[in-house]
């Protein structure tokens, strides 16, 4: 009698999940000779090391049983009263606790609107580049992608009508904040415009959000959801403004998609680690969020600024990239005459990464591409590695 092979085994999804190219680069970042463009990292000299620890001290002496019970998969109330009033301070925007839900980062709020939505063969449309962790992740439900262009100044409205018009798309997911790989941030009228289309269609938008509070030029644009709240699925992350490593998100919505969001969570996991969400909460109650985010977006500005000069200064004229006015991250466009995986090949040889731009299409990608992570690298390293790094793309050119 014949016996499947493992192999056989395994369920379909697992053959339409594209492994990170981002992860298995990390692990040549981890190397202290490298000089690494490559992973989206917040800079950790802004990780509030000292400030949690005391937080975590005293929630376990004023609160540590209820900390290390079991909770509520929706989360620990008192921070998500903090998410709402936050989002009633900045945009006017009223969102009770009850429509929030604790995620562990805004990564798994992907997968459970995946599970919510998403059957084999519908149509999701992706920002054209798109975040490689949400293609990662919605590919496990087998959906058919579409993609839409980006501009400068966000998606472009003519093809978002025509890929809304070619068929039935189910979930439209974008980041208008300082896009992640572009650093694109979609311009105010962008948004009324792409909420005006998208209001015609039955399609909901997932609003990934994780920059949103790092921006640079001292004006904040109201998010999607503000506009269209019935039919916008708004997510939040605490990874870039206090830590990655305490794995809390939020996801924001009606109250039937978290219903059924929460359900899907009850079955992954339970509910996300109640310590941490404990912590969390006294260092926001302690201390104040604006002060400490005002610290981190005058660095990542200045690192900005240092990462631009160096792209005027040390690369050919015939290369283009983005001036993003927040986030962590520029994208660069090569000359035809080299792809960024050859650059790549060159550049280990001198101990500086990033990550090639192919990574981050459904279809069709632009080999001429690249993301270059400007938050996690101190300046004088910045400025030797771009100067490295622009002379082989001269060389390159001129071979």
């Amino acid at each position: 009698m014949k016996t499947k092979t493992t192999e056989n085994l395994f369920a379909d999804r697992v053959a339409n999940v594209p492994q990170s190219f981002i992860r298995e680069i990390l692990k040549v970042a981890s190397n202290p000779a490298i000089t690494s463009f490559a992973g989206g990292l917040p800079n950790p000299a802004f990780f509030p090391v000292k400030e949690l620890e005391q937080c975590a001290s005293r929630v376990f002496r004023q609160q540590g049983m209820q900390a290390l019970q079991y909770a509520s998969t929706e989360g620990y109330y008192p921070l998500r009263e903090f998410i709402s009033e936050r989002y009633r301070q900045r945009y006017n925007l009223d969102i009770p606790p009850e429509q929030i839900l604790i995620t562990n980062g805004s990564q798994q709020a992907l997968d459970l609107i995946g599970k919510i939505f998403i059957n084999p063969g519908d149509h999701v449309l992706l920002e054209r580049p798109t975040y490689l962790g949400a293609l990662q992740c919605l590919s496990m439900f087998q959906p058919v992608f579409q993609e839409v262009q980006l501009n400068a100044d966000g998606i472009d409205i003519g093809d978002l009508e025509d890929q809304l018009w070619s068929n039935p798309i189910k979930l439209f997911y974008g980041i208008p904040n300082f896009q992640n790989p572009t650093g694109i941030r979609y311009s105010a009228d962008i948004r009324r415009q792409a909420v005006d289309i998208l209001n015609r269609y039955n399609t909901y938008v997932i609003e990934d959000d994780p920059y949103g509070d790092i921006f640079f030029d001292e004006t904040e644009l109201p998010p999607l959801y503000a506009y269209m709240p019935e039919k916008t699925i708004l997510l939040g992350s605490f990874s870039k403004t206090i830590a990655p490593g305490m794995r809390l998100g939020w996801m924001v919505a009606s109250p039937e998609i978290i219903r059924k969001a929460t359900i899907m969570k009850q079955a992954s996991d339970l509910h996300s680690g109640n310590l941490t969400q404990y912590i969390l909460h006294e260092f926001l109650t302690m201390y104040s969020l604006d002060t400490h985010i005002k610290k981190i977006q005058d660095t990542y500005r200045f690192q900005r600024d240092t990462m631009i000069s160096c792209l005027k200064q040390y690369f050919p004229a015939t290369v283009e990239y983005t001036h993003p006015q927040g986030g962590m991250f520029t994208w660069v466009t090569l000359p035809e005459e080299i792809t960024a995986r050859e650059l790549l090949t060159k550049t280990i040889e001198q101990n500086i990464i990033f990550v090639p731009g192919d990574s981050f299409y459904a279809s069709n990608p632009d080999t001429q591409t690249l993301r270059l992570n400007y938050s996690n690298v101190e300046e004088p390293t910045m400025r030797k590695a771009m100067n490295t790094l622009g002379g082989m793309v001269a060389g390159l050119v001129e071979a």
